[in-house]
């Protein structure tokens, strides 16, 4: 699995790169507890002081893997996918992401918990939740109406809109648009190398005052979805959307 999860540390900034380009970067169950042992590891380690995630120059990622999705569905609070979103909750390090290229389902709901996004202008953001049967997760039904407003908010889940890159920036879901994966991977290590020039027990300290007033919210919000994220995946909506979605790509080879 590591050759599927890239774990890059240069000095005290940790980067974390998707590579699984021949699939869009979709996400595996295996894939997600090897990003969030990763996470965790790197939130007790001293030597690191921010984390990086990308899914390189071309693409960030697709979403779930939909045949590992449907073969393996979440069933418990601890399940891989979950495991991931409490890791990047419960990390106190800065947490930058460099999207390029399409970024769908979990995809942008990651990207309301980092602390930096940058993107490229073709970046493609979308969370079409409803579209699949099933409904928001990460936090997006708490953290999305919050940061847009009730209306923008409800444009992107309930009708599950996308978004470009420069759209995003100018609705605030990301800070800056790159015309290139290159440059947007670029920005983001030199935004981390910043940090380290920076009093590093501050930067933690303030981290943890950001994340606080919300923290018990989305800690509830998370639950909350989770469980109705694993009733949605078993309802016939779901698996009609699904299982089709799954025949079409089959057929295609």
């Amino acid at each position: 699995m590591n050759d599927l999860i890239h774990s890059h540390q240069q000095g005290a900034v940790l980067t974390l790169s998707i590579n699984r380009p021949d699939k869009l970067n979709a996400l595996t169950n295996a894939m997600y507890n090897r990003l969030a042992d990763l996470l965790y590891a790197a939130d007790e380690d001293p030597a690191i002081t921010a984390v990086i995630i990308t899914g390189g120059e071309h693409c960030f990622t697709s979403g779930n893997d939909l045949r590992d999705f449907l073969e393996s569905p979440p069933t418990h609070l601890n399940s891989p996918a979950f495991r991931f979103m409490d890791a990047v909750i419960q990390l106190d390090k800065p947490l930058i992401a460099a999207v390029c290229g399409a970024a769908i389902g979990i995809g942008t709901t990651l990207l309301l918990h980092c602390d930096q996004v940058l993107v490229t202008h073709h970046a493609k953001l979308r969370m079409p939740f409803v579209n699949l049967g099933l409904c928001p997760e990460f936090g997006a039904s708490l953290l999305l109406p919050r940061l847009l407003g009730h209306a923008r908010a409800a444009r992107l889940l309930l009708w599950g809109d996308g978004l470009d890159g420069t759209q995003a920036v100018d609705l605030g879901l990301a800070n800056k648009a790159f015309e290139d994966g290159e440059q947007c991977l670029a920005a983001a290590q030199k935004m981390a190398q910043r940090l380290l020039t920076l009093p590093r027990e501050s930067v933690l300290h303030t981290k943890r005052l950001l994340k606080q007033p919300l923290l018990e919210a989305l800690k509830d919000t998370l639950r909350r979805e989770n469980l109705l994220f694993m009733e949605r995946l078993k309802s016939v909506e779901a698996k009609v959307v699904l299982e089709g979605m799954l025949q079409r790509s089959a057929e295609k080879g």
